[in-house]
């Protein structure tokens, strides 16, 4: 790689700068702000600062990172796509199912890459869960609890965090979107689901035009129930994920990057390391994207499931919308 790009110049863009450098020393990287205005200050870990897609098409990148809000996405990648530049797509895929389906069209008829960066997927932890319910180490899975918050103002302490992306609709904002990576690794751990309930609500305590909790019931047409609950109000953080199964249940602590068994047995720590470096999530996804590219084996999100991850919370907004 010698000239890789990222759009936008949010906290994700100045990581995965920073990653690049670290992967590719001697590459060149081409930053780009999601708006295409000037940056207001000295970008970190930047060769070029271009204002356009068409700019960066031009100097022939060979990878770009789509680190723009959610609602650009699909303008910023569709373009690149089309000059057959792969790309790596922030979660969610998009803000909308339409846009989704327009960049999954464009990939499909340019034949480009695309893969979407659900960075969970790469946490020790998750690919533990993963084989053990691929092994069907809890037997038959009856029951699912996902169970996500922390309180929104922590999230950017440098900025008022009303004026954020996660607070505002026109970028994408709420916990559906901003907190997809439960939809995605849920149904990467289950197959796909449908909404059975949902009710999303905004609180009196942060004051937003944006959903801040959602408490979602899912199933397959297997008989697994799944429950969801999402806020942006916890004053500590809390990530969890709990699979009831004929044999045993799993617990999944996803801050402190740990996997419990409990059985007839007892209670089992089959993993825990709570101390692993998370920056190895995000070089972990470049590098599998890069084999993505290349024709290898790789455990990325691919567009279809990220595509299944929107049309999910789409239809969670339709219901709670109408009941």
């Amino acid at each position: 790689m010698e000239r890789i790009a990222v759009i936008g110049l949010g906290n994700i863009s100045i990581r995965h700068r920073h990653n690049l450098k670290y992967l590719y020393p001697f590459a060149s990287i081409y930053a780009m702000s999601a708006s295409g205005q000037v940056a207001a200050s000295e970008v970190s870990d930047c060769d070029v600062f271009v204002s356009s897609v068409e700019e960066l098409i031009q100097h022939q990148i060979e990878l770009a990172i789509i680190a723009s809000p959610a609602t650009l996405h699909a303008v910023h990648a569709i373009p690149l796509i089309k000059a057959g530049i792969p790309v790596l797509i922030e979660k969610p895929l998009a803000a909308s199912l339409a846009d989704c389906e327009a960049i999954q069209a464009a990939s499909q008829e340019h034949n480009t890459r695309v893969a979407v960066g659900y960075c969970l997927r790469y946490l020790p932890s998750a690919m533990l869960m993963k084989d053990l319910l691929t092994e069907q180490k809890v037997g038959r899975c009856y029951h699912v609890q996902v169970e996500t918050g922390q309180y929104l103002p922590d999230w950017r302490p440098n900025i008022d965090y009303r004026h954020s992306v996660s607070a505002r609709a026109e970028l994408g904002g709420g916990v559906l979107l901003e907190l997809s990576h439960e939809f995605d690794y849920i149904q990467w751990l289950l197959g796909p689901l449908q909404v059975k309930y949902a009710n999303l609500s905004s609180s009196e305590e942060l004051g937003l035009s944006v959903e801040d909790m959602a408490d979602i019931i899912l199933g397959d047409t297997t008989g697994v129930i799944a429950t969801v609950h999402l806020d942006f109000l916890q004053r500590k953080a809390h990530r969890k994920c709990r699979v009831i199964g004929s044999e045993g249940t799993l617990e999944w602590d996803l801050i402190h990057n740990s996997v419990t068994l409990s059985s007839a047995n007892g209670i089992e720590i089959i993993y825990c390391d709570p101390a692993w470096d998370k920056n190895q999530m995000y070089l972990a996804m470049i590098s599998d994207f890069v084999n993505l590219i290349q024709g290898k084996k790789n455990n990325g999100a691919s567009i279809e499931e990220a595509t299944q991850t929107v049309t999910l919370i789409e239809e969670v907004k339709a219901y709670s919308h109408y009941r």
